[in-house]
């Protein structure tokens, strides 16, 4: 039978910054393998974080200095900190205090689950409200139409008499996919 690992992901954004401060603290408190990184949070695809999820199993322990260097934004968060709670891996926070397998620290982190669910409702809301003030002044959303009512007929006539759609796109310096919209939006 496999030993449970406690494992460390210490993060910095950038090459130019150091783990040195993140590491020792993650050595000081018993991790056994730690899992490094220099990207951005932002960064969508984190091998090594990545990496991390997929390696961890029941009963292992995953240990971080700062919720920070988890996860991008609160929503992310919460959804590796769940990812790890199914999988029956102890997560653990430093400077939150904050342990998923005590009662206390599980309730800390579903008041941030709360809390992102919140987040996410207000930017849904702000993007609704902002989207009908724009209808409301005349405005509608999506792109600029990349050619005119005019060259829009020009194109269906040339398409009617013959021509290409290769040979009308190249005419119009446009793509194939763009002539075969005005043609559908004729019909």
């Amino acid at each position: 039978m496999a030993e449970n690992i406690i494992f460390g992901y210490a993060r910095v954004s950038s090459k130019e910054q150091n783990l040195d401060g993140q590491y020792i603290l993650l050595k000081k408190v018993g991790c056994q393998e730690i899992i490094e990184e220099k990207m951005s949070g932002k960064n969508l695809q984190r091998p090594e974080l990545d990496r991390l999820r997929q390696r961890v199993r029941g009963d292992d322990t995953v240990i971080v200095t700062s919720l920070a260097r988890l996860g991008r934004n609160l929503s992310e968060l919460v959804a590796i900190v769940n990812e790890f709670k199914q999988k029956g891996v102890i997560f653990k926070s430093l400077r939150e205090n904050i342990d998923i397998n005590s009662a206390v620290g599980n309730m800390q982190f579903q008041m941030f689950a709360a809390f992102a669910e919140f987040e996410r409702e207000i930017i849904r809301e702000r993007t609704l409200a902002g989207l009908e003030a724009a209808r409301a002044r005349g405005r509608k959303g999506g792109r600029k139409p990349v050619l005119s009512k005019q060259q829009a007929q020009q194109i269906k006539t040339l398409y009617d008499n013959g021509t290409t759609v290769v040979e009308i796109a190249k005419s119009y310096g446009v793509s194939r996919k763009t002539i075969y919209v005005y043609l559908n939006k004729g019909k």
